[in-house]
């Protein structure tokens, strides 16, 4: 027989005092990245450039991990109910995903239309190339500036990445520009634009990989179930055998285990899983956490780091 001691920290920080801040720095870059990248997509149309309808491309991945940031920062205060028991961090993954995959279509896009562009060359107005994606790289400076000065968290460090990376697009955009106009090599816009895709490409593989990582209830990054049982063996008093580990993922940040434990004689099982806890979320980041202590103590030849099977 085991007695379970089953144990649920949900002493997680959000930052509620900083929260409507950058939910306001978040949702105003991304109606500045969102309008101009209708304007940019509408310039790249007129003037004939692929390679400003990558990097409007780009700025619609961009406004789209923007409301990833808005909509995480919002969900992160609301409290965990009866029908989403583990609260709403999930929102945010199946998110990403959504987005992930919709941005390596954009990428297959301007690759495709790009090698049809190398094959035959279009005529590209060079001016009013370089005047928009000019403003879109003015654009991108604002918004990065204004997520830069938010508070320090990992959506706000992902949504400024996400705009630096399309910083670097205007940039190519407006280096093809100015090869049109200073040797009429019109092929340099395709070329460029192949460059800003493959800036897409990564961040979209990325995504993509560590959304659906975390939804297939993927281990943690730096957490592996061995780790842990020798961990808490080894600096937990009284942890003499750990076993069924299992460790996932609610969101980017906020990682959960389960695991069973048996003690040596005489040590006190408050005690005990008191430290497991401590330890879990001092090493392994784990805030939430189910123990079972079993009733059964370690046979006298067992010894740390070894686990039954």
């Amino acid at each position: 027989m085991t007695a379970d001691h089953h144990s649920h920290n949900h002493s997680h920080s959000h930052g509620h005092s900083h929260g409507m801040g950058n939910e306001k720095r978040v949702m105003f870059a991304m109606w500045l990245t969102g309008g101009f990248m209708v304007l940019e997509a509408a310039g790249g149309i007129v003037s004939g450039s692929l390679a400003l309808l990558a990097d409007a491309g780009h700025m619609l991945t961009d406004t789209g991990a923007l409301m990833l940031a808005f909509v995480a920062t919002k969900l992160a205060r609301r409290p965990a109910d009866e029908a989403r028991s583990y609260g709403y961090a999930r929102a945010e993954i199946l998110a990403a995903f959504a987005n992930g995959i919709v941005m390596i279509g954009v990428v297959a896009w301007i690759v495709v239309e790009a090698a049809g562009r190398i094959m035959e060359p279009a005529p590209v107005m060079g001016v009013p190339m370089l005047v928009i994606a000019a403003a879109g790289l003015l654009v991108n400076i604002v918004a990065f500036k204004l997520l830069h000065g938010g508070e320090d968290s990992l959506n706000m460090r992902g949504a400024a990445l996400h705009v630096m990376g399309d910083m670097l697009g205007s940039v190519a955009a407006i280096a093809a520009a100015l090869i049109i106009m200073g040797t009429g090599y019109t092929i340099a816009d395709p070329i460029l634009s192949v460059l800003v895709a493959l800036l897409i490409l990564k961040s979209a593989i990325g995504i993509t990989k560590e959304s659906a990582h975390i939804l297939m209830e993927g281990t943690p990054e730096g957490v592996k179930g061995e780790t842990i049982a020798e961990d808490l063996m080894g600096n937990v008093p009284g942890v003499c055998n750990v076993h069924h580990v299992h460790a996932w993922s609610l969101g980017s940040a906020n990682a959960v285990a389960t695991l069973h434990a048996q003690l040596t004689p005489g040590t006190d099982s408050h005690a005990a899983l008191g430290g497991i806890k401590a330890r879990l979320s001092e090493k392994f980041g784990i805030g939430h956490a189910t123990v079972q202590i079993e009733d059964e103590a370690c046979p006298d030849h067992a010894h740390e780091g070894e686990q039954l099977p």
